[in-house]
This record gives structure tokens, sequence and C-alpha cells, in this order.
């Protein structure tokens, strides 16, 4: 399989995108919105022409401007999958997988069990059925590499599960080098090897999944990834802990270094809840009201003052964190990470 190489500079409205990456597996890049991340997929794919850099599938080289190469977009490898999927309306589902399968259309409808469709215009299809629809497309025309532009954000809560499953099983099996472009953190961590977190046109931090978690080289990759950040003046102390003071007042203790203004990273699944103060030095502790209870799956997420908690569901039947309140949320110091503030 043939990696593909990705490196150049491209100028947008607000920022300069730059970009390096060298990509065999499966990628994601997410980030906030603007963050450059869908013209990444548009410079590889030939639909903007990069002044300066070189993309290239293996020894298959699309774009050099050091040798004045700009291959065009049909000269490229790529199956590319809008986000709103970008079929045509007035064709029919085979004729939308003709127009680059050059005889194979049915092939895919099969592949995609989607044959049944194959004389629906794309008006009269669910969600999941036009990305089915998308992706039989884009495969079609052989592709070296597939490029997905927030392939799960125009799907309704009921249905991205399972399309996020079929998506996972499908990439695995194509073992393609892929980029997918979303801004949800959950939907790259089901479906890419690597992620790399892009801000204003730079990547702030390429890694696993978990390594982004574990290790987060800053306050908005530890946001992003479903952190708290609690904001706050750290200073080191004797027995090589660190304490913290928040900007609410609270104190609490790290066993990372770190001094003056710094981002607390705690996630949610390493706080526990409940409703009785307990003395305990390897704990940090913070008070606060009960500000909101929301069901995430089996789950609940519960705010206290400036920190959200995630606990199970008889947890929080148990301690009746729906009638409000007072309530404790302890974290331990070595669950604690520390990153720099912007």
């Amino acid at each position: 399989m043939a990696a593909l190489h990705a490196d150049f500079a491209l100028p947008l409205r607000s920022f300069e995108l730059e970009l390096a990456l060298e990509v065999e597996g499966t990628v994601a890049l997410v980030g906030p919105s603007g963050a450059g991340k869908t013209s990444v997929l548009r410079a590889i794919a030939g639909l903007v022409r990069p002044p300066r850099g070189r993309i290239a599938l293996g020894d298959d080289v699309w774009l050099d401007s050091r040798r004045a190469v700009c291959r065009k977009p049909d000269e490229r490898r790529v199956g590319l999958v809008f986000q709103e999927y970008a079929l045509f309306p007035h064709l029919t589902v085979r004729q939308n997988v003709a127009y680059s399968g050059h005889g194979r259309a049915d092939e895919f409808l099969e592949r995609f069990r989607i044959s049944h469709l194959a004389d629906a215009r794309p008006t009269a299809l669910s969600g999941g059925e036009r990305q089915r629809v998308a992706l039989a497309r884009a495969l079609a025309r052989g592709p070296g590499t597939i490029l997905l532009d927030e392939p799960l954000s125009a799907l309704d809560a009921h249905t991205k599960g399972t399309v996020r499953a079929e998506l996972q099983e499908l990439l695995s099996e194509l073992a393609l080098p892929t980029i997918l472009v979303t801004h949800d953190f959950e939907d790259a961590a089901a479906l890419v090897d690597q992620v790399g977190v892009l801000v204003d046109g730079r990547l702030r931090q390429f890694a696993t999944t978990s390594e982004l978690v574990d290790r987060p080289a800053d306050a908005f990759v530890a946001s992003f990834t479903g952190a708290n950040l609690l904001r706050g003046q750290a200073r080191r102390l004797d027995d090589d802990t660190t304490a913290v003071e928040l900007t609410t007042g609270e104190l609490i203790y790290s066993t990372e270094r770190g001094e003056g203004s710094v981002g607390v990273v705690v996630y949610p699944w390493e706080v526990s809840i409940g409703r009785l103060q307990h003395e305990d030095s390897a704990m940090n502790l913070i008070r606060g009201e009960i500000r909101s209870v929301v069901a995430v799956g089996n789950r609940v997420r519960v705010r206290i003052g400036p920190i959200t908690a995630e606990v199970t569901a008889s947890s929080a039947e148990k301690l009746e964190l729906g009638r409000g309140g007072i309530a404790f949320a302890t974290f331990k110091a070595t669950g604690t990470r520390l990153v720099p503030l912007a």
C-alpha cells in the first residue's frame, strides 16, 4: 500500500495553512470550524492549488511546486466524500455510482447493500443510505486514498452510531491511507489510528487518541478531548507536588510540575461525587452547587461548580443528584495534569 505524503502551504482568509503529513493508515484532522481542515482535503484532491509544497501517493506525484507539477483532480487517485455527500439529485443511485465507476456500479451497490435502492433518487434516501451511496461512488473509481469530510455530521443521533460502526469496518477492510475531517473527538477515536489537532492552520498535536488524552500538548487539545480545564496559578511545594489556586478560589494539588499560569486537566471519569465531605490527603476536593445532570447513554454527566463528573446512572440515582443541592467532587492529585495556557 502506497503512503500518502502531503507537505504544503496554502494561504487562507486570515492565516496560512501549513501542514506536513505522512499517512499510511487512518488519520483524523480535528479542530474548530475554520481551522483549515477541509482545505487540507481540497488541496490533496486538487480542488485548490497550494503555491508551494509537494503532494504524492507513493511515487505518483500530484503536486510539486518546485517542478511546476500540478495534476488535475481527475488525474489523482482520490476518493472524496463531501460533508453533504454531493449526490446528483437528478440521477438514480445506480447512475450516481456509475458516474465514476465505469461499469462497476452493480458491484458496489451489492457491496454496500444498496442494490434495492438502485432506481431511487437521493432525495428519497435516509442519511445513512445517502452516505453509503456517496462512499460507493467514491470507491468505484478505484482510489488509492480516501478523503472524508465530516462523514457523520449530517446524520441524526439514532443513525450515527450504526453508520459509524459500518464505516469503521469498511475503513479497516479497505486498508487505504485515509484522512477523515471531523469536529467530534468521539468519532475520531472510534474510526482512526492517529489524530491531528489543527488550529489556525497549524497542527497543535499529532498522536494516537490515547496519547492525546494522557498527554495533551496544551489547553485546547485537553478541552477538545473532553477534559475539564480549570485555570489557575501554580507553585511548586517542597514535597514534589504542585499547588494550584484556581480562579474560582479552590486550592488543588498535582504531582506534575508547573509554575505560574496553568490549565488543570481533569477528565470527567476521574472525578468522584459524594454528598458528604471526606478528608483524604490523596484527593482534591471541590464543593459546589449541582448545576446540571445530563444522561449520556448509560452514564450521567454532573456539573458541580466549575467541574463536570461522569458517573453511572445507578450512582446518580443513589445520590439523588437530580434534586440539586450541594455536592462534593473529588479527584486524585496523580490524575491531575497541568498544561500551559496559550
